[in-house]
């Protein structure tokens, strides 16, 4: 493994425009449940994963219900997202923070709706499927932080009068358009992607791999490298370089550690 690290880190010493995609392995180590594991959110409570496939629908068809819903208030929903808001980041989120600042990750693309890639500094996250620390008009497309709204009425509304619910995007709700391109164009443009914590398996997020890997390899191409718990399907199909196997809490400070030492001179880059 030590080789593998080593290498990552001169991989990413090497790179002009390398890119990070994170999914549920980088915050399960901070406390967060994942949904479909041995210990899940829906595989201990299956009334949760069907409650789920249909929070989209709910909001379409009655936005106060929703928001009652959302915020633990009927049903067996619990105030979960209100509780994902109080946990902290861990060595994982803070190494990819650490990589930004560095001036080698120019974005951090995340399947996460925590929001601890910025609570651990990262400041250029585009939130693929949304996130917990704001709200989203569908009308309109305009986010708000969740601070500017009390959710003592029901619902909050947009300044253009629609209701509003969570940016967090649910089961057959499409991912928001403005999102969607972002995250492609920079698929397309970067030269290394860092793959960390996602098993690659939910689309179309994880279609984003393969769009960089039909640049090719080599110098025209692009490298792309999985920092993850468990083969993926990106490792079994040839999509990434290599895989460094092990939790993206203790891979990852090791990598960062090992760019610092190659690229001394970029320690106090902001």
């Amino acid at each position: 493994m030590q080789d593998l690290i080593k290498q990552a880190a001169a991989d990413l010493a090497a790179s002009s425009y390398a890119i990070v995609l994170t999914g549920a392995g980088v915050s399960t180590e901070s406390g967060v449940a994942d949904f479909r594991g041995p210990k899940g959110i829906w595989t201990t409570n299956p009334q949760a994963e069907a409650q789920a496939y249909q929070r989209y629908e709910r909001f379409l068809n009655d936005p106060v219900a929703y928001w009652q819903e959302m915020l633990g208030t009927v049903g067996t929903s619990s105030n979960f997202y209100r509780q994902m808001r109080e946990v902290a980041p861990n060595p994982g989120h803070y190494a990819i923070a650490r990589l930004e600042q560095l001036g080698i990750i120019k974005w951090t693309i995340t399947q996460n709706v925590d929001g601890l890639h910025e609570k651990a500094g990262t400041r250029n996250v585009m939130h693929y499927h949304g996130t917990v620390e704001k709200l989203r008009c569908l009308s309109c497309g305009s986010r708000f932080s969740v601070d500017e709204y009390s959710l003592d009425k029901l619902p909050p509304l947009c300044r253009c009068g629609r209701p509003l619910k969570y940016d967090v995007v649910h089961f057959k709700e499409p991912i928001p358009s403005d999102i969607m391109d972002a995250a492609e164009s920079e698929a397309m443009k970067c030269d290394l992607m860092l793959i960390c914590g996602t098993s690659a398996v939910v689309y179309p997020f994880a279609a984003l791999p393969a769009m960089a890997r039909s640049r090719g390899r080599g110098a025209s191409g692009v490298k792309i490298i999985e920092v993850n718990a468990d083969p993926t399907p990106l490792t079994q199909q040839g999509v990434s370089d290599y895989l460094i196997q092990g939790k993206t809490g203790e891979i990852l400070p090791l990598v960062v550690d090992e760019v610092e030492r190659l690229l001394p001179q970029r320690r106090n880059h902001d």
